[in-house]
């Protein structure tokens, strides 16, 4: 029968939240109710363990409800200290704020609070506009920023604009990686700000080629635009390091960061910056409060992201993260490496994506040109469902490349959960390319699902 009010808040849920989202979780038999999260371990109402390999889109780098943290909120709320006077000096936003720029080094000595990437984006557009008195905004196709709307406007992929009508106008883009396309447009000197991931997340955990980035922010030197890095997802030792701009010696004049801040319990982000930069915004008393934000500086947030930078230093996540995921990346090349479906396994420490591509035999491949047809994220999302269904992994496909399957476990994540996913998808794989059942199960989800 299950539980009468968990049905009626799950009922409540579909009437006035979100029905879409709970009919696609129901047509890919992933919608489970969850009633204890711990590091990378989910157990549901039934009593089935979930390993999470997509870590909420890169939110819980220290682990699902990591007791240092639970134990540091718990302690603020008991003291019935400040939290959101917004007419007080914030002390814990200002050691905070210290933490950030010493671990992200550079020229970055001052910090903007806000509650989310998006939000962070909004101040970056912002910041550099007033910094530099230029309109124009450069980025990178097939990125992932947010869904603000000056965050969507950083974004070509015309799926996440559709209907809402037009952007913050000034935004162009050049392919991630080509430097001849980003001298063009630098050249032009109307550009604020080039803001960029280090890694393309959504767009397919697309690692830079070999010393783009350097030449990069060189270039962005040269012309007077500001270098920005969007490190909502790949920072806070996702990518093995503090930031993923410290494998390449970057010293960038803004760096976003949100998600994992606060390790997954408080919306917590973070925009660091030159004093210049900062001091371009705030230039006089009258302008003390110019861009703020209601939760901004809010007293559990500060407390729960001071716990997870402890988190991080105390336990190694980054180190550990940069060793055992390039183990894991050898593993899971090893193990797919008989299916010619899988193109390549790429990343850097715990941001991976597992690359597909059409097969090679005929039958096979008819059936993949099938998929295109009716959804290209068809075949990804049938992933998806396998590995949730038969094997309890958790994971996702990417939202700009549809044929990149994620692998981002918590940076704590146990060396046996990862042995655990190599095994699922090797297995997964090896049904697609050995039976015809994948590919009728799909065609039979996709004429259950009546609109895609």
């Amino acid at each position: 029968m299950g539980n009468p009010q968990a049905i009626r808040a799950d009922l409540q849920y579909e009437q006035h939240v979100n029905p879409q989202w709970v009919r696609l979780l129901n047509l890919l038999e992933m919608n489970s109710r969850y009633i204890r999260c711990e590091g990378e371990r989910l157990t549901t109402e039934s009593g089935r363990t979930i390993l999470d390999f997509l870590s909420g889109y890169c939110v819980y780098n220290i682990g699902h409800n990591h007791p240092t943290v639970v134990a540091a909120l718990h302690q603020e709320l008991d003291r019935s200290g400040p939290s959101m006077l917004q007419s007080h000096i914030a002390e814990s936003a200002g050691v905070l704020a210290e933490r950030l720029c010493q671990l992200a080094g550079g020229r970055l000595n001052k910090v903007y609070f806000s509650t989310s990437g998006s939000e962070g984006v909004e101040t970056a557009i912002k910041f550099t506009r007033a910094r530099t008195g230029r309109k124009g905004l450069l980025a990178a196709r097939n990125a992932f920023h947010g869904l603000t709307c000056g965050a969507i406007a950083l974004m070509d992929h015309g799926f996440w604009s559709d209907g809402f009508g037009p952007m913050i106008p000034g935004a162009d883009f050049v392919d991630f990686g080509n430097l001849e396309q980003l001298e063009k447009a630098l050249a032009t000197r109307k550009y604020a700000a080039l803001i960029l991931e280090p890694l393309q997340g959504e767009g397919g955990i697309v690692v830079p080629p070999e010393n783009y980035l350097e030449q990069a922010q060189a270039l962005c030197r040269k012309f007077g635009t500001l270098f920005v890095l969007d490190e909502v997802q790949t920072g806070l030792g996702r990518t093995g390091k503090f930031l993923a701009a410290h494998h390449y010696d970057l010293d960038p004049d803004m760096v976003i960061l949100a998600k994992a801040l606060s390790g997954g319990l408080i919306p917590v982000g973070a925009v660091l910056m030159t004093d210049e930069i900062y001091e371009s915004v705030y230039d006089s008393l009258r302008r003390a409060i110019v861009h703020t934000s209601t939760y901004s500086e809010c007293g559990l947030g500060m407390t729960a992201g001071l716990a997870t930078l402890d988190v991080l230093e105390a336990e190694e996540l980054g180190p550990r993260a940069l060793v055992l995921g390039e183990e894991f990346r050898k593993q899971l090349t090893a193990a797919l490496a008989p299916y010619d479906m899988v193109q390549e396994v790429r990343g850097l420490g715990f941001f991976n994506g597992i690359v597909f591509g059409p097969p090679k035999s005929l039958a096979l491949r008819l059936s993949w040109e099938a998929f295109q047809r009716i959804h290209p994220a068809m075949f990804g999302q049938m992933l998806v469902m396998r590995l949730y269904r038969d094997h309890g992994i958790l994971t996702q496909i990417c939202g700009n490349n549809f044929h990149v399957l994620k692998a981002a476990p918590p940076l704590n994540a146990s060396e046996a959960s990862l042995k655990c996913f190599v095994q699922a998808i090797t297995e997964v794989v090896g049904v697609i390319q050995s039976s015809t059942r994948f590919w009728t199960d799909a065609l039979a989800l996709a004429g259950r699902a009546v609109k895609i």
